[in-house]
């Protein structure tokens, strides 16, 4: 699976538009909490643990979107964003992930 920030692949045709895709994770408050109880590697302001957190959890989110892209006979994700965001009064951050499904030749 071919996958892009751009509108379009440089040498490659889009011969089909499937339409919009999407994956997302969530990560829990519990989560957050044992990480930061537990963190003994943060230098300069930085957690390694938190930012391997966040790294899975936007493989997951695009994990989903490439799997859901598959089924529909998709073999390239164009145009894709990626989200940050807190929900429930910062108890939780969702990973969310879009893009455009597409068939490129």
């Amino acid at each position: 699976m071919l996958l892009t920030t751009t509108p379009n692949i440089e040498g490659k045709k889009i011969i089909r538009y499937y339409g919009i895709i999407t994956g997302e994770a969530i990560m829990g408050a519990n989560i957050f909490k044992d990480l930061f109880a537990g963190i003994t590697d943060i230098v300069g302001g930085r957690s390694g643990a938190y930012e391997q957190e966040l790294k899975k959890a936007k493989q997951i989110a695009l994990n989903e979107m490439i799997t859901d892209a598959k089924k529909i006979g998709a073999n390239a994700i164009i145009s894709i964003d990626l989200d940050y965001e807190t929900i429930g009064k910062g108890t939780m951050l969702m990973v969310s992930v879009s893009g455009t499904a597409v068939k490129i030749q």
